[in-house]
């Protein structure tokens, strides 16, 4: 591998870490966005966004660079479809981030009410599995990504006992309803954001193992129905 080819693939690992830095951040700005009613916040989040789709067009342009240019190989091939790949999720997650900010500015238009008991660690629980699949995308540590897959049910089911409180809510108090609503799409969001973080979990796996595990490819019954051993 030539050192300019070496240069270009570890620029683009700190791209991918940069962005995975401002998606983190602007998550967390949306909640707390929400938490607060914070409108001027809210619109924070709508400007980082522009700025995190820039740098997804960013990262496509080096990867698509380094893909007709270089022809690399092996571990630096799986990481650079890879990096596609994650730096859409990653874009996505800050689309989810704007939804959430947008439910806050709707939110601040309403009478307060109170947020749902579980919306907080469903939001935190999202943004860990986050953090966690880039913290093993920075160690290439397979394991901790498998693990990680494995917890995307967490957030599956807190995100079911929230529609159920919310319902709850709107069915005792038809008053709550718009309110109500604007935190099922909170939870949507923060459940969909837990999915693509699972996401990024599968490609680390793939980056280190050249093994593809999405789809639950790893599990025995699957392997069994399309004959695979």
């Amino acid at each position: 591998m030539s050192r300019h080819f070496e240069e270009l693939v570890n620029e683009l690992n700190d791209q991918l870490l940069l962005m995975s830095g401002r998606v983190e951040s602007i998550i967390r700005k949306a909640v707390e966005a929400l938490q607060r009613r914070d409108v001027t916040l809210a619109e924070e989040v709508f400007r980082d966004d522009r700025a995190i789709d820039r740098m997804e067009m960013d990262i496509e342009e080096r990867c698509i660079e380094l893909l007709a240019l270089q022809q690399p190989l092996a571990r630096d091939l799986r990481l650079i479809t890879s990096a596609l790949k994650i730096s859409n999720d990653l874009e996505r997650v800050g689309d989810h981030a704007v939804n959430i900010a947008g439910c806050a500015k709707t939110l601040d238009t309403l009478p307060p009410m109170r947020n749902a008991a579980d919306l907080p660690e469903l939001a935190e629980k999202a943004i860990g599995m986050l953090r966690e699949a880039l913290d093993a995308f920075v160690r290439r540590d397979a394991d901790a990504a498998r693990a990680l897959v494995r917890r995307d049910d967490e957030v599956d089911a807190l995100n079911r006992h929230l529609f159920a409180e919310l319902l709850a809510r709107m069915v005792s108090d038809p008053a709550a309803i718009q309110a109500s609503m604007a935190l099922v799409l909170v939870g949507r969001n923060l459940e969909r954001i837990g999915d693509l973080a699972t996401n990024v979990a599968e490609e680390v796996v793939f980056i280190a193992e050249a093994r593809v595990i999405k789809h639950h490819a790893e599990d025995p019954a699957v392997r069994d129905e399309f004959g695979r051993s």
